[in-house]
């Protein structure tokens, strides 16, 4: 057991760094010091006491990051409650599944969202608060939220007669070993796995961060990445909070030249990234002068080549507000020709490893000691790994792994919890790999079907399919990755065709109609770029599943 107490840990945060600056909306310009982040904390404290939240309780939330986004998880996880960050592309039914299934009693939603969703559908909510203000946008039959809300300054100046002040904060005690957040891997009904997170869990990331030396008190992050990813959160978020470092949040979309703008202007210490973001960099930064004849030729020249390979790292670097320490790179794959140049270049950056059921740190590397096509060395003194297969060092198996940031299970799915672990109590990761002797590992495929978005988004394929498969003249669909394109191939119910009477040649323009209406039933990144028709029924096993490794490379 980490022997820091994840709660304990924001407690000692915002009394010592009470007068720091904490969170700023980049995009709008609005910093709020630890000091209003606290007294925004006991705000919603009172709201949670005289509505009798317990401890255990679920919160839902869901909407664009924000300095809101972050007092709203926070004040949740120090009264005792279990947070659920929802992300905020997930459609309005499955942010109305994942509701429900969580059992949430209170949700905080941004107004853009609320005005998607129906309180019918979400019964067992009690009140609803906006993001923007936390006015009370809805309540349940026989609440009297809208009526505390107006009553909340006089509360507040009831409880603190004299002001609150960094003596006044003191948070749920709390052991490590309770459930502090439940975190979706996905939203579709059939699919969802509601990951519970312990404060454990947590802290063995925070714990691990500290060691790291890569962000200090009074320094700044600049967040880019969605909130509501186990990746994010963690090291764009509870990591800074805990250490009294600044996060600005974009706010904005994370173009390159937005972002640049931004990296310019916020200089960060550390940046926390997908492969995606630096993808785009190198090709619209340096590709086109790598690509120049003049370049080409020089870059042939011994010596002349370390000396310009030295001017565009330096160039990089600026480009990036030339402060940081290092970039960290997680949640996808990164492409081995932009991984390759930047560690030619002596770029300071590396790929860590992880999963939202490790909160989400596996593995990690300094860029001092980052061996490209590796993710890191597994987390010394907080994880174990080891390879399913007779040789570690050579020969391929599944990576499984144990350890202080392992979650406890599933909410409310026995059965998959169980699944995800050997029965000696290794957790399946479902990446195929190797170790070295520093137990560093080399992840070599997914044994997993799940398909990695370029921003990191977890697809699942068969949730995608499951839709396909109930639109007008599908048989049976699979769902493939093409030059980072989702495919959907299907397979026709020709019985039905037949039977109304429709030509063969129009099942293109049939299946692009199918497209369109399964693509509003999914998030952005999930998307399916074509269907495309597949003359025979897919080959399967003994089990009737699809065969999908035949169709991977289809």
């Amino acid at each position: 057991m980490i022997k820091e107490n994840f709660i304990k840990l924001y407690e000692e945060s915002f009394r010592d760094n009470w007068n720091l600056p904490a969170l700023t909306d980049y995009s709008k310009g609005i910093t709020y010091h630890f000091e209003d982040v606290a007294k925004q904390i006991a705000r919603i404290h009172i709201i949670f006491e005289e509505c009798q939240v317990r401890r255990g309780d679920k919160i839902a939330l869901v909407g664009k990051d924000s300095s809101r986004w972050c007092m709203v998880y926070m004040a949740v996880v120090t009264y005792g409650a279990i947070i659920v960050p929802v992300l905020q592309d997930f459609s309005s039914n499955d942010i109305h599944h994942i509701i429900n299934h969580s059992d949430s009693t209170f949700l905080f939603v941004s107004d853009k969202i609320w005005d998607s969703l129906e309180e019918e559908k979400i019964p067992e909510i009690r009140g609803v608060f906006s993001l923007s203000d936390f006015r009370c946008l809805h309540q349940r039959d026989g609440e009297s939220i809208q009526k505390l809300m107006k009553a909340l300054d006089h509360k507040m100046n009831e409880k603190y007669p004299g002001g609150f002040t960094k003596e006044h904060i003191k948070y749920a005690e709390l052991d490590n070993d309770k459930v502090v957040l439940i975190n979706y891997t996905s939203g579709t009904t059939g699919f969802s796995k509601g990951v519970m997170l312990t404060g454990n869990n947590l802290a063995g990331n925070i714990t691990y961060a500290k060691t790291l030396d890569v962000i200090f008190r009074g320094e700044k992050m600049l967040s880019f990445l969605p909130l509501a990813h186990a990746y994010s959160c963690a090291f764009n978020f509870l990591v800074p909070m805990a250490f009294g470092a600044h996060v600005y949040f974009l706010g904005k979309v994370p173009s390159p030249k937005i972002l640049l703008k931004a990296f310019e202007e916020v200089k960060p210490n550390l940046i926390i990234t997908v492969p995606l973001i630096l993808e785009k960099i190198y090709k619209k930064m340096i590709l086109p002068q790598l690509n120049k004849r003049t370049m080409k030729l020089a870059l042939n020249i011994p010596l002349v080549d370390n000396r310009i390979y030295a001017q565009i790292r330096k160039r990089l670097i600026d480009a990036m507000g030339g402060r940081f320490r290092e970039v960290i790179v997680g949640g996808a794959a990164m492409n081995q020709e932009v991984t390759d140049f930047l560690y030619k270049i002596k770029f300071p950056f590396t790929i860590g490893y992880g999963m939202t059921e490790c909160a989400p740190l596996i593995s990690y590397d300094s860029h001092k000691e980052f061996v490209p096509g590796s993710c890191g060395q597994i987390l010394k003194g907080i994880m174990e790994v080891r390879i399913d297969s007779g040789d570690p060092y050579y020969t391929v198996g599944e990576i499984q792994v144990r350890g202080e940031n392992v979650m406890k299970g599933y909410y409310k799915n026995q059965e998959a919890t169980q699944n995800a672990f050997t029965e000696d109590g290794w957790l399946h990761t479902g990446d195929l790999g190797t170790i070295d002797e520093n137990k560093r590992i080399y992840i070599r495929g997914r044994s997993k079907t799940m398909i990695l978005g370029a921003s990191g988004q977890n697809i699942y394929p068969e949730e995608i399919e499951s839709k396909l498969n109930n639109l007008p003249f599908v048989m049976e669909s699979i769902v493939v990755e093409k030059n980072g394109k989702l495919i959907g191939l299907v397979y026709p119910d020709y019985e039905s065709v037949d039977s109304m009477g429709i030509s063969h040649e129009d099942l293109s323009t049939l299946m692009e109609k199918n497209r369109q209406e399964v693509n509003k039933l999914l998030a952005p990144y999930e998307n399916i770029t074509k269907l495309q028709l597949y003359p025979t029924e897919f080959e399967k096993t003994p089990k009737k599943s699809i065969k999908r490794y035949l169709y991977s490379n289809y």
